[in-house]
């Protein structure tokens, strides 16, 4: 008897999931997609939508093209999961399933500090990176904030590779010495799951290209008519532009389903995927995995990718038999710089004590690897 399969999320982890299981099946197993957007976009290619380099056309993809491979796309928002009885609630219609897995990713929710939605363009929504190259062809001086809201939030080098960028793009335009530019997080260091080493090496990017580093800085709010940020222990700082990562929660069905536990995420073996419902995986953003040293898996969607891949190869080694695999907390991330580079920091997260992770000095070369890789990733999967 065929088994049904129903993906919720149509971002890297879904879509990788519900075209490796469409693959691996025959036909008389069933694929389903569930997303309320209809199109795919490619958010590593924000960062070029903001400074102009990429238009919204180029990075995004029709999730329609999902059907003529085979797979249901479901176009519809995700009301409830009921994993007693293997059921989806949609909007259009009820989903009953064998497998289930959830690849929802993290919720945005800018309201959560007061002032940001009024006051920050939102780096991690495509129309407001759009509007962030508005800004800044109007800007030519005054005080320039890259300001994390709070963690933990994916793409952990997407800040930085925004900061960095904008220095780029501000040099190119001949205002940036009339520009101070500085970076607010509660981090302690950049992408400081990645160690010291590579957050100090981030750090001193910044510092080369004299952009302000703000260590353990947790924002409170915004407000437009003093154009000014206040912090949780009383800093305030002055801004006229702020490019913003708002904060990150869990989507509220994954919430009402109960699947979440203290951290606010999904918590999921570390090598199967698995939630302690049988035949439920989560992937992605949505999940927790703690590492070693006690901190966190990032955010990412090299992790998702990789989670789909281990997921579905066990999935299908249940229906047909075979031998299962796990996942090994490889990873990596490119971390654009501007005048045509980019470096790439890359290891294994799931090392003891801590993760084993590198990074590769700004070249052309992994510039060059971040084009191809976008080029690849949009063709590969529609």
């Amino acid at each position: 008897m065929g088994k049904n399969i129903v993906v919720l999320g149509g971002g890297v982890g879904g879509l990788v999931a519900a075209n490796r299981l469409r693959k691996k099946l025959s036909r008389e197993h069933s694929v389903v997609l569930v997303d309320k957007r209809t199109e795919y976009e490619f958010t590593p290619s924000y960062l070029w939508l903001m400074t102009g380099w990429r238009e919204p056309n180029q990075i995004t993809r029709d999730l329609n093209r999902l059907n003529r491979k085979g797979i249901e796309y479901v176009n519809a928002e995700v009301t409830g999961i009921d994993p007693a009885n293997r059921l989806v609630k949609t909007s259009v219609k009820d989903l009953n399933y064998d497998y289930l897995i959830i690849s929802l990713g993290a919720e945005l929710t800018p309201d959560a500090v007061p002032g940001f939605s009024e006051n920050a363009y939102n780096l991690y929504d495509m129309n407001q990176a759009a509007k962030i190259r508005e800004g800044l062809d109007k800007f030519s001086s005054g005080a320039l904030t890259v300001l994390i809201s709070s963690l933990p939030f994916k793409c952990p080098a997407a800040p930085y590779e925004a900061a960095l960028l904008v220095d780029y793009y501000l040099r190119k335009k001949g205002v940036r010495t009339q520009v101070d530019m500085q970076v607010y997080t509660p981090e302690g260091l950049p992408m400081p799951v990645a160690g010291p080493i590579v957050g100090n090496a981030v750090k001193q990017l910044l510092e080369q290209r004299n952009i302000g580093f703000n260590p353990t800085m947790k924002v409170t709010s915004a407000d437009k008519n003093k154009k000014e940020i206040a912090f949780e222990k009383g800093e305030k700082a002055k801004f006229d532009l702020i490019i913003g990562i708002p904060t990150h929660k869990t989507p509220v069905v994954v919430r009402e389903a109960e699947l979440i536990d203290q951290t606010g995420w999904v918590p999921v073996n570390k090598g199967s995927l698995a939630t302690r419902f049988d035949d439920l995986y989560a992937i992605g953003d949505v999940t927790s995995i703690k590492l070693p040293n006690g901190m966190m898996l990032p955010k990412a969607g090299v992790f998702a990718h990789n989670e789909a891949e281990v997921v579905v190869h066990n999935i299908v080694a249940e229906i047909y038999g075979g031998s299962k695999t796990e996942f090994n907390g490889n990873g990596y991330c490119f971390l654009e710089s501007g005048f045509g580079k980019a470096g790439l920091a890359s290891g294994n997260f799931y090392a003891s004590p801590s993760p084993a992770v590198k990074l590769r000095s700004p070249s052309w070369i992994w510039h060059w690897g971040k084009i191809l890789f976008e080029k690849y990733w949009l063709w590969r999967w529609f």
